[in-house]
């Protein structure tokens, strides 16, 4: 089995005690790369120097709508310059996390919007893909990025919207991460979208340490358990693990026009 974890935050210091070991065991499980995405300024450059340390690893760096207290306006510009900086760098895959949250009431939601569009811009002129956070959002999102058109499309991380959604995510060209959340037997509307989703739309990932499946539950989410995830996704859907490991790495490689 082959696979991709599209989105992780292996810097994180969840991971500071097992990190190397934790590699180990994603490559003895077939997980062949990863992307760990950036939230902050803070975290930019702790993320290239794990990705440039690991071969497996790559990178995304972005604004993450949760941190919005944290991002200052000139933050914006820096991410302008660090993508400059990292043009061409065969470990930079995309720009990212960013994008839209509603769930959290108190995040300004015209801030949110500047920063989203902002960074949308940002991905289109450095011909990257644009790895979305959206959670409760979906209208807004699609809205804007019928409007932008970023031209690599991306991923919308997370996916839990409806099957409507997700067929207009795709006319955008947009991949839908699926990881833990449709793993558990309680999210009844998630699991009947995914079991109709095209596998040319799939890209499975963990967001860990965030979002555990139910096998492993009340603990820090892995990106070793990627397996897991792909067989109860696989199971939901009445194909092979191996099909989808399959479709799914196959999906992320040409997103990331990688070999």
């Amino acid at each position: 089995m082959h696979l991709i974890d599209t989105h992780t935050h292996l810097d994180f210091p969840d991971f500071n005690a097992d990190r190397s070991e934790l590699l180990t065991r994603c490559r003895s499980r077939g997980i062949e790369r990863l992307v760990v995405l950036g939230v902050h300024q803070a975290n930019w450059q702790r993320v290239l120097d794990l990705v440039q340390a690991e071969d497996s690893l790559y990178a995304a760096f972005g604004l993450h709508p949760v941190y919005l207290d944290e991002h200052q306006p000139e933050h914006l510009s820096e991410l302008r310059d660090w993508l400059t900086r990292c043009a061409g760098h065969p470990k930079l895959c995309a720009v990212g996390e960013f994008g839209l949250d509603y769930f959290l009431e108190q995040l300004d939601r015209e801030r949110q919007q500047q920063l989203f569009e902002a960074q949308l811009k940002l991905a289109s002129e450095f011909e990257l893909p644009a790895l979305l956070h959206v959670r409760r959002a979906h209208a807004a999102t699609i809205a804007t990025l019928k409007r932008l058109k970023p031209a690599r499309g991306g991923i919308i991380h997370a996916f839990a919207g409806s099957t409507e959604e997700a067929r207009e995510y795709l006319k955008l060209g947009f991949k839908l991460g699926l990881g833990g959340a449709p793993t558990w037997p309680q999210a009844l509307r998630l699991r009947k979208v995914v079991a109709q989703l095209p596998l040319e739309a799939i890209v499975l990932e963990t967001d860990s340490p965030d979002m555990a499946p139910s096998m492993h539950p009340n603990q820090r989410n892995s990106p070793d358990y990627l397996p897991d995830i792909c067989a109860a996704l696989a199971e939901l859907r009445g194909i092979s693990a191996e099909e989808l490991a399959s479709a799914s790495s196959r999906n992320a490689a040409a997103l990331f026009c990688w070999d």
